[in-house]
């Protein structure tokens, strides 16, 4: 395998930086030490989805509780697991017993050089009402896994999008 080129920034963001490596241009996260997702399933089979404002897409769209690990100066260095545990609460207003980690890859290599780690949460608790972080406006669904094909075809007829996280997701929540 030939080695690629160190990676040259293109443009440099708050968040985002532009990269070159070799003939590749990709979008790089700064200040994060990972990403996770979060694949909660109630007691009674329900799986807890997101929906929230995406500008890239001009629209809205369904979601796995996600988000970045070791992003602000509290959270520098953050574990995976404690920014599922995080997010999971931030996003939805629930606390899970367990998390497991089942996944990790990436959700566009051609694109960007993210690397997401799913986790699977049981044993949920509402704990509080689902806040975001100030500035999302987060819909929270409650879907029946024997129902949820039909429920996203129905979110995808109204013009939400479907994250392909949520699809993956779905595997993980009906094998265990």
């Amino acid at each position: 395998m030939e080695r690629l080129p160190e990676p040259q920034t293109l443009a440099d963001g708050k968040f985002i930086r532009l990269v070159r490596r070799g003939k590749w241009e990709y979008a790089s996260r700064k200040g994060i030490s990972g990403i996770v997702a979060i694949v909660a399933v109630t007691d009674d089979g329900k799986l807890v989805l997101v929906e929230q404002d995406r500008a890239p897409v001009g629209g809205r769209v369904i979601e796995l509780p996600a988000g970045l690990a070791g992003d602000d100066k509290a959270h520098h260095g953050e574990e995976l697991a404690s920014a599922a545990r995080r997010e999971l609460l931030e996003e939805t207003g629930y606390e899970a017993a367990r998390f497991e980690r089942v996944a990790e890859g990436p959700p566009s290599a051609g694109m960007t050089d993210e690397i997401i780690t799913f986790f699977v949460a049981r044993g949920l608790r509402k704990a509080g009402e689902a806040k975001g972080d100030g500035s999302e406006d987060i819909a929270v669904h409650e879907v029946p896994l024997g129902e949820i094909d039909r429920w996203l075809a129905d979110r995808k007829q109204e013009g939400r999008r479907i994250d392909l996280k949520v699809y993956a997701g779905l595997y993980f929540a009906r094998r265990s």
